[in-house]
């Protein structure tokens, strides 16, 4: 009975650190005052949000309670909002325990770990200490003050290469992505189009799959941007490009004929952003028909989402 208490107690108190850490970084990471919710400081915390995801945000505010909430319980009194000459250890640290070997008492995880809590560090100090360098970071040597981001420290960045090399050395492969071979997009067309399917359902999953992971394959593309695809960023006009009739997105019959009748027929594909260029560069692509190998055709794939599709089916919006 007295251990059941005392667990309970230990419950309480993990629920009221974790109520606390909540508290304490929404009151960091806040972008303005609560006072103010008038439009234009609406507007400006938006602009301000968009520097990072919402997706990468909240992953960031994950990693950011772990590193507080392990050194709250290693160091009693340690003060979470202060920076001092040590901020760049107690990095290490976290890193270390997070991505150390298990065979030492570490949680073994991947290298890309490391990256990810650094980043989400970085995150964390820079609105501690908005106002500093984020390309440096200094301790006077009197006076102990430091200036920059402990993400930055020499120390941080040495450890950072050498557990790069240690997992290289381990032999550590990520298991989580591997390229896309030949081989695998055959097997994924006979899957996904090549077997009968029963339904009609299961035959548009199919081809909406299979041309998703087409596209991301040809244009090396992540998953998450082939699938943000709209209409409006395919360019499919004969009349423009090599046809010398219209192009109608809403007869399927049509479409066919065009790709019999002119089988060197192309379509392009324009994005404002990408995961290595967020600041809206558009990128371009000219996908032409694959007349020897249908299963590697991106024209053919998609001339099948109309049919599956339907007549009625709005063609603006997202592609998939």
């Amino acid at each position: 009975q007295i251990a059941g208490e005392m667990v309970k107690l230990d419950l309480l108190e993990d629920a009221d650190n974790e109520a606390m850490l909540d508290i304490l970084i929404g009151d960091c990471m806040e972008d303005y005052p609560d006072d103010d919710q008038s439009e234009m400081a609406q507007y400006a915390a938006k602009i301000a949000r968009a520097s990072i995801t919402d997706q990468t945000r909240d992953k960031h505010i994950r990693i950011i309670k772990a590193f507080l909430t392990f050194h709250l319980k290693c160091t009693p009194g340690w003060d979470p909002k202060v920076i001092t000459r040590q901020t760049p250890y107690d990095i290490r640290l976290f890193i270390t325990h997070k991505c150390g070997p298990k065979s030492e008492g570490y949680e073994g995880r991947k290298y890309s770990t490391a990256i990810s809590t650094r980043a989400a560090l970085t995150l964390w100090f820079h609105t501690l200490c908005p106002q500093e360098r984020v390309d440096k970071w200094t301790v006077h040597e009197v006076t102990g003050q430091c200036s920059g981001l402990p993400t930055c420290a020499r120390v941080v960045s040495e450890f950072m290469i050498g557990l790069e090399k240690m997992k290289a050395r381990s032999g550590e492969v990520s298991q989580s992505a591997r390229a896309l071979m030949l081989e695998d997009v055959y097997r994924l067309y006979d899957h996904c189009v090549g077997q009968d399917m029963s339904s009609k359902a299961e035959k548009r999953r199919g081809i909406v799959r299979y041309t998703v992971y087409l596209f991301a394959w040809i244009m090396i593309l992540r998953i998450d941007e082939a699938l943000s695809l709209t209409f409006e960023n395919i360019d499919s006009l004969p009349s423009e490009h090599v046809f010398p009739f219209p192009f109608s997105w809403t007869s399927f019959s049509h479409v066919l004929y065009i790709y019999d009748t002119y089988p060197g027929s192309y379509f392009d594909v324009t994005m404002e952003t990408r995961k290595n260029a967020q600041m809206g560069v558009a990128h371009f692509w000219r996908l032409w028909a694959n007349d020897a190998d249908p299963r590697l055709c991106p024209k053919h794939a998609l001339i099948c989402l109309p049919r599956f599709y339907g007549r009625d089916y709005p063609k603006t919006g997202p592609l998939f």
